[in-house]
């Protein structure tokens, strides 16, 4: 199973999502992050991930819960992915080639524009809860179920 990680940002009232402009989730809000380099920590590899992505560094991320997306025609694609979350972090978010990143109110969340599946968890996220979720796909991408995920 690949290891990815995926990072929110707060301010007061407010979460950082990132709108995907190419490659798996292009046209969809997201968190930046990604897989880790060989060596690399999970922390690390957030770091890095979201400087890349966001042009933000973030300090002292919290790691929130784990997601594994089970794609059950896909294998290949099936991945856990750790949420990490923070509201300590330098600079201001910029758009790269690969996400476009924008403030978004808590009560304001575009879901109709993020994965289906985001509707599950994220508003335990923006609650400040723990998320531990397994979630299955079919083989276009549309939530078929879920399940807690005992971490």
């Amino acid at each position: 199973m690949k290891e990815t990680n995926l990072c929110y940002l707060f301010r007061p009232g407010q979460v950082l999502l990132a709108m995907k402009k190419r490659g798996f989730g292009a046209g969809k809000w997201n968190g930046p992050g990604g897989k880790a380099n060989p060596g690399e920590t999970p922390v690390e590899a957030l770091v890095r991930e979201v400087q890349e992505e966001i042009g933000v560094t973030v300090k002292s991320p919290n790691e929130r819960g784990v997601i594994e997306f089970i794609y059950e025609g896909k294998p290949d694609w099936t991945t856990r992915c750790r949420i990490f979350s923070s509201a300590d972090f330098e600079g201001e978010p910029a758009e790269s080639e690969e996400m476009r990143p924008q403030w978004f109110a808590l009560d304001a969340v575009p879901y109709q524009e993020m994965w289906e599946s985001d509707g599950v968890w994220f508003p335990q996220l923006l609650a400040g809860e723990t998320v531990a979720f397994r979630l299955y796909f079919d083989d276009n991408v549309r939530l078929i179920r879920h399940e807690p995920l005992t971490v």
